[in-house]
């Protein structure tokens, strides 16, 4: 169901995926494209992953459209029109939450955040600067601007933490693994500029503002039924009792991507699938039951 909002003084879109009616503890998942893309075309890209939830009735999946193919996200360096026009995508996010909360019976306290790429970007923002808005983060193919990029508030604390779960491919030419700037070509395709941290230390970053002083465990995952010559995953997981675990999932040769059965297209790199996108979700939901 495609519906429209006023947020920030502006009429926006987005696609709401789910019966009205469900059980109590249904899920609110919260999507946010890539770059050049909008809600449906991310849709696309990922074969419909995540509309299995919905159709399990474990969550209502909402695809959230940016501006004109971009979310307003918090480095410095951004450049795109949703910059330039400086649209307020966090009261976006808000205005949804609220407006979806109304029309479907969802679990106020699982509200998760899916970003790919510049979407992840806008997940790090929300995390931040709408604390009460998240109780579970999924980035793919984003990492940490670096403290004098970043325009929200850089805090390795937090009074409010929750479990977040990041995806890297060590082969991702637009987001370097590593961290750093990206490539001059990327930079000026996306209008992005500025310093990143690496996903590791994106990792590192959310298991301190979570409180969590233990070291991580890191175990390759099992290679998925039909992998073939997939990209294989590796899973770093940041946990201590009483905190909201942290976790990395490293995607060997994986590139600009988004794990799962759909491949992305060649340009952007190889597809994990050891741990595909809707299953890091409910991993991510689980997490929220058990500190409930």
């Amino acid at each position: 169901m495609r519906s429209t909002i006023t947020a920030g003084g502006r009429t926006r879109s987005f696609t709401v995926i789910g019966e009205v009616d469900g059980s109590d503890d249904r899920a609110l998942v919260l999507v946010f494209h890539g770059s050049k893309q909008n809600g449906e075309v991310h849709r696309r890209f990922t074969g419909g992953a995540l509309d299995h939830l919905a159709a399990e009735n474990r969550a209502v999946v909402v695809y959230l459209d940016g501006f004109r193919g971009n979310w307003n996200d918090a480095r410095a360096e951004s450049s795109f029109p949703a910059r330039r026009e400086q649209m307020d995508d966090v009261a976006f996010a808000r205005a949804v939450v609220d407006s979806v909360r109304r029309s479907h019976r969802v679990d106020a306290r699982k509200v998760v955040g899916v970003g790919y790429s510049n979407g992840g970007q806008m997940i790090f923002r929300l995390i931040h600067e709408a604390p009460e808005l998240l109780t579970g983060a999924v980035v793919v193919a984003a990492t940490m601007p670096d403290r004098s990029g970043f325009l929200g508030p850089f805090s390795e604390t937090s009074d409010r933490p929750i479990p977040v779960t990041l995806v890297a491919g060590t082969a991702d030419r637009i987001v370097p693994y590593g961290g750093g700037r990206m490539a001059w070509w990327a930079r000026l395709m996306f209008k992005v500029a500025g310093v990143a941290l690496s996903a590791a230390a994106t990792a590192e970053y959310f298991a301190r503002r979570n409180g969590i002083t233990a070291a991580p465990t890191v175990a390759p995952l099992p290679a998925s039924p039909g992998a073939g010559r997939r990209p294989r995953m590796e899973e770093t997981t940041y946990r201590e009792p009483g905190r909201p675990p942290v976790i990395l999932y490293t995607v060997h040769g994986g590139g600009h991507t988004i794990p799962g059965a759909k491949r992305a297209p060649a340009p952007l790199g190889r597809t994990g699938a050891d741990r595909r996108i809707e299953e890091i979700v409910l991993e991510t939901l689980g997490a929220l039951d058990r500190s409930a």
